[in-house]
């Protein structure tokens, strides 16, 4: 500990950082294309133009507590008269075959599940 922190400093041998290495071969290898090398943020944004528009939104509501008479045909009527276009209507059956009264509703449009949940949560199907 003979030597000052400015000594120490200016003796220690200097070290090329990895990322100035990369960035030098990006650099050369865009100098003989005759391109700029693309980073990632133009990579995602490429990845992202180039991508097919998603599924059209649709909404889902689980209906729970239905009499075991209730069929996927009557729950498509239902909501298609009532609410709207369903994507799908699938009744969830136990090991026996029985219904459980449980129904998942797939609506086409986005706000149809919100607009059933407001008419119907808490309340009878059938009226009685």
């Amino acid at each position: 500990m003979d030597k000052t922190l400015d000594e120490m400093i200016s003796t220690r041998p200097k070290t090329a950082r990895r990322t100035s290495a990369v960035r030098k071969g990006a650099a050369a290898k865009a100098q003989v294309l005759g391109k700029a090398a693309p980073g990632p943020v133009q990579k995602a944004r490429a990845a992202a133009a180039n991508a097919k528009p998603a599924a059209p939104l649709s909404e889902k509501i689980v209906v729970s507590n239905l009499p075991a008479d209730v069929n996927e045909q009557q729950l498509k009527e239902l909501f298609t008269t009532t609410i709207g276009p369903l994507r799908d209507v699938t009744l969830t059956y136990d090991h026996n075959g029985r219904s459980k009264g449980v129904a998942t509703i797939l609506f086409q449009r986005k706000g149809d599940g919100s607009k059933a949940y407001a008419q119907y949560h808490n309340r009878l199907i059938d009226g009685s």
